[in-house]
């Protein structure tokens, strides 16, 4: 079975994370990790960007890397994965590294799905099919389904874990929201204002629609909102953590910060690291430590 997250509206602060882009070099992800982990950075978290680092060969080498460092997939391109396979990888990251693993799956930007040959004609049905399915495999079920565009027989798990990952959506559309409060254990956030910089607002809104969804389907429990806030590079302590606590106030229950994004690409390289000591210190201000 799987562990559901708390309720937005949390008392405590949300979790806070360091981004790792796919701009940064897959041979500087685990020391920048490591570094995270020794400032006292709980979690960090990564994405697929096409044709950059993958998600999961370097989320599996961080959690192998460090001792309790949490890893988020924010997010796996759901055309360029068959879920009997993607289902297959997740669960045994998830089995290996218990409770600090966080996948999450979405659209994929169009434009890059269609350079691979797999973009799909919908794809908010593929979305839906493919997390309900892994769902469900994740869950020790078996599956036999024929969709759109899944199709499994009799397919189950050999090895499922004892507590399966909870498996996210990113999105920002109504309509996928919708597909993450009625099949998916929490939603993943990208910057919601035109100007770069998440909306505390817009984060309402949004867990708002996602408890929508999950009463409609009968779903109880907390869902998990991950809220990635992009930072101007010399942002200060102090305001980083202002902006966290909005977002936080918002219904997030993690924060994801990289640096960059605003005022340029997303930092890498020897910029994350320098960012890493800001993210430590705006983390202590927002727990009054």
């Amino acid at each position: 079975m799987s562990t559901l997250p708390p309720n937005p509206a949390h008392p405590e602060p949300s979790v806070i994370a360091l981004v790792q882009p796919a701009d940064q070099p897959p041979d500087r992800m685990l020391e920048a990790a490591r570094t995270a982990e020794a400032a006292g950075i709980e979690e960090v978290w990564l994405w697929e960007d096409c044709f950059a680092a993958s998600g999961l060969a370097p989320g599996a080498a961080i959690l192998g890397g460090t001792e309790t460092l949490r890893v988020g997939i924010g997010l796996l391109p759901t055309p360029l994965r068959n879920p009997a396979l993607t289902a297959m990888e997740l669960n045994a990251i998830g089995s290996m590294f218990p409770g600090r693993f966080l996948p999450g799956m979405g659209h994929g930007v169009q434009e890059w799905m269609a350079q691979a040959g797999v973009r799909a004609e919908s794809p908010l049905t593929l979305l839906r099919e493919q997390v309900t399915a892994i769902r469900a495999l994740l869950q020790g079920e078996e599956v036999t389904t024929s969709g759109r565009y899944v199709h499994l027989d009799q397919v189950r798990l050999q090895f499922p874990a004892d507590t399966a990952p909870p498996l996210l959506v990113g999105g920002r559309g109504p309509k996928t929201l919708a597909v993450a409060g009625a099949c998916a254990d929490g939603i993943i956030l990208d910057d919601a204002a035109p100007d770069g910089l998440a909306d505390p607002a817009r984060v309402t809104q949004a867990v708002g629609l996602v408890g929508e969804a999950r009463t409609g389907a009968g779903r109880d429990g907390g869902f998990e909102v991950v809220t990635f806030l992009s930072t101007a590079s010399d942002i200060t302590a102090e305001h980083l953590a202002d902006q966290i606590r909005a977002l936080s106030d918002a219904g997030a229950t993690r924060v994801a910060v990289f640096a960059g994004g605003v005022d340029g690409p997303p930092s890498s390289g020897d910029r994350i690291l320098d960012f890493i000591d800001t993210l430590a210190e705006a983390s202590t201000l927002v727990r009054g430590n």
